[in-house]
């Protein structure tokens, strides 16, 4: 895959980094990229966030009258809706963490530096990178340098305040 360093859009903030690539547009992705992981910024605190976001949602449409006219030779129980493919908003997005949304809402936008770790071609995978890299980064354990506040919706900062953390494996090097 060929990436186009030479994406310019109008409003740089609303364009991720890949590597050293600026992706915009849909088409800048391979082929089979489900959605992908990132790291968010946010430069003054240099606090940041890791998650997923996925790059296509599937919509029920209900099917108009004349769509279901048209549906007259079906034995059986007709379907009243059809699914649509519709890109998601991975363009304007920046993650659903509550002081992210509210540094955006301050419009902010721009303090921000959004950056993807991993393309991903399923669902399965692009969670198990969310959370290896939540894990490498060690997310939960450094809730000043972390919006995360948990992993899964499972394993939250909150339960882990009372538990020293050492490196066991540097122990036995």
């Amino acid at each position: 895959m060929e990436l186009d360093n030479t994406y310019n859009h109008k409003n740089t903030h609303m364009s991720w980094t890949y590597k050293t690539h600026k992706i915009g547009d849909i088409t800048q992705f391979p082929e089979n990229t489900f959605g992908f992981v990132y790291i968010v910024t946010h430069k003054p605190t240099g606090k940041s966030y890791i998650g997923k976001k996925v790059l296509f949602h599937n919509k029920k449409k209900r099917l108009g009258k004349k769509e279901l006219a048209a549906l007259t030779g079906i034995v059986g129980r007709r379907p009243t809706y059809k699914l649509e493919v519709k890109e998601s908003d991975w363009k304007k997005y920046y993650g659903s963490q509550k002081d992210i949304k509210q540094l955006l809402l301050e419009g902010k936008k721009d303090e921000f530096e959004r950056i993807i770790l991993k393309m991903c071609p399923n669902k399965k995978s692009m969670t198990y990178f969310e959370i290896k890299y939540q894990m490498i980064y060690q997310v939960l354990e450094k809730p000043d340098e972390f919006f995360n506040d948990n992993i899964l919706g499972k394993f939250f900062t909150k339960d882990l305040i009372d538990i020293e953390f050492e490196d066991f494996v540097s122990d036995k090097i």
